[in-house]
């Protein structure tokens, strides 16, 4: 198969050939094209889209494949379905399900490297909990990460004491990824769970105290640890853009990437739903998700496709760098995907962004050598 398309990072035609699920070559073609041509999407923070949320008491086998499908269709090739804080049962079952849908669907079986699951050993705290349910937040077990199943590839943690940063170095031991999130730890804390094996920042600058010290404090701590990765939710709702930009420039662009933490909200039309998380929420014509009656933000609603193209706006970026935050930098933890080159998953989107543009416009999608979205 051949995919033609402009390089984001020089606008010259590109060729991409695939076989196999496989890139096979990347090289310069003749002709303009309309469309611009990139790595798919990686998001590594997704709780649902279209209706489909993984977080469901009644969640199945199918409900993951349509999401998995769902997310084609916005450019997402590769996803860490997220499963949050809940009863042991719950999350056990949840990535019970997932495994059940890889294993049923070759597709969704190479979209899906692993599951994160965010919680439930978070900050009791209000702000840096979050919407995650305190009935179920409890102290790191090793142990009970096991019996949630080998696929629990990714654990968000809060290191705010000696059990949390010793189950990080456990859990780094057995080569499941640890994130540090939902925290209320103390600066010192931070560096201890990094040298524990701690290894990026969960939707950095959210999951927050509303007013904390200006400094020492978390957020400054995992900003400024070089060995920290951070993720971010550019949807124009969790951060401000002068935040987002400040700090993306902090982190730096080679240890920052984009996340969605999109709900089963993302793509519906606005309205007041009742949600697993969250419970009775509204969602705004311009995208912001927020509990009913409240200010306050009940989760995402905006794709990585939308998040790609608000990053380009809120921090004055290139549509390289952008993508770049969207497809390799998070590729790092599946892998290695979410590149142009020989040897790498034969994952590819084309698109008709322009400058001003809230999304990227996906036209055509490839997924493992495989059409899976031709617009």
């Amino acid at each position: 198969m051949k995919v033609i398309g402009r390089d984001p990072a020089t606008g010259r035609t590109l060729c991409v050939t695939t076989d196999g699920g496989v890139i096979a070559e990347v090289r310069p073609a003749t002709g303009t094209a309309e469309e611009w041509l990139a790595p798919g999407l990686v998001d590594l923070q997704v709780n649902g889209f279209a209706g489909h949320d993984v977080n469901d008491a009644e969640l199945s086998a199918e409900t993951v494949v349509a999401l998995v499908r769902a997310l084609w269709r916005v450019g997402v090739t590769t996803v860490l379905p997220t499963v949050v804080t809940a009863s042991e049962w719950r999350i056990t079952r949840a990535v019970a399900m997932i495994a059940r849908a890889r294993g049923a669907d070759p597709g969704v079986a190479h979209a899906i490297p692993y599951v994160h699951v965010e919680g439930p050993f978070l900050s009791d705290q209000d702000g840096p909990r979050g919407v995650h349910d305190a009935r179920h937040i409890r102290r790191a077990s090793i142990k009970e990460l096991h019996r949630w199943g080998a696929l629990a590839g990714m654990v968000t943690v809060s290191p705010h004491n000696e059990a949390a940063i010793e189950f990080i170095a456990a859990a780094a031991r057995a080569g499941v990824r640890c994130a540090i999130g939902h925290t209320h730890a103390c600066p010192e804390q931070i560096t201890r769970a990094v040298d524990a094996g701690a290894e990026l920042s969960t939707h950095l600058g959210n999951g927050a105290h509303a007013l904390l010290a200006r400094h020492p404090n978390y957020l400054w701590a995992q900003l400024a640890n070089d060995r920290l990765a951070a993720g971010f939710i550019a949807d124009g709702h969790h951060l401000p853009a002068d935040t987002f930009k400040a700090m993306l420039r902090a982190k730096g662009l080679d240890r920052a990437h984009l996340v969605s933490d999109c709900t089963e909200l993302g793509g519906m039309p606005p309205g007041r739903y009742r949600t697993p998380v969250g419970g009775e929420v509204e969602l705004s014509p311009d995208g912001r998700l927020s509990y009913v009656g409240t200010p306050f933000l009940a989760g995402a609603s905006r794709s990585l496709a939308d998040g790609v193209a608000n990053a380009i706006a809120m921090a004055n970026l290139t549509l390289a760098d952008a993508l770049r935050l969207a497809t390799a930098n998070p590729g790092r933890f599946v892998g290695g995907r979410g590149v142009l080159r020989p040897g790498a998953p034969a994952d590819l989107i084309t698109f008709a962004w322009q400058p001003g543009d809230s999304t990227l416009g996906i036209r055509t999608v490839v997924a493992n050598g495989a059409v899976v979205v031709q617009a």
